[in-house]
């Protein structure tokens, strides 16, 4: 049963700060993924990268988001999970798909130390680098976009919440 709203995208666009106050405005719960990869593995991202490299820590965000099980939850994803079609099938299954764009020069200004999020970056790649190759991803497996250019966070929401509710009335 489609009954979960799952959000991707980039580092820094907001979803986990969005999905909280969505879950609380929809009666949801909320669970952020990256949490449970962290809860699961006893490590922190930036430390499952560091140790088991890039491919590693893929390998791990895979099996925990294509295992997930949730009922009428807000699941903020963690900006790399669409490297794996097995875990985004998943998701897709679970619930509405919503992808949080926000343009590269916005959401250079909102990020800090890469590194000290967590943020999978091969050897040698750019944040351009990084946004071009992931921005067709979240394309593909969104049921929903909503761009944030000139919104806060408010505005995103009220955007995120007419986009569902006229995506479940259709």
């Amino acid at each position: 049963m489609k009954n979960n709203i799952i959000l991707i995208g980039m580092p820094g666009v907001g979803k986990s700060s969005l999905g909280v106050i969505l879950a609380k405005q929809l009666g949801m719960r909320f669970l952020d993924s990256d949490l449970v990869i962290q809860e699961q593995e006893q490590r922190l991202l930036k430390e499952i990268i560091e140790q088991e490299g890039v491919d590693g820590f893929l390998a791990v965000e895979e099996r925990v988001n294509a295992s997930l099980d949730a009922v009428h939850t807000v699941i903020a994803t963690g900006g790399s999970t669409v490297y794996s079609k097995k875990a985004m099938r998943h998701l897709q299954d679970l619930g509405t798909v919503v992808y949080l764009k926000l343009p590269y020069g916005l959401l250079t200004g909102r990020l800090g130390n890469l590194r000290n999020r967590g943020v999978v970056l091969r050897e040698g790649q750019t944040l351009q680098q990084l946004y071009e190759e992931r921005e067709g991803l979240y394309a593909q497996y969104a049921d929903i976009v909503i761009d944030e250019s000139g919104r806060d966070l408010e505005q995103t929401l009220e955007a995120v919440l007419a986009a569902v509710q006229e995506r479940a009335a259709n």
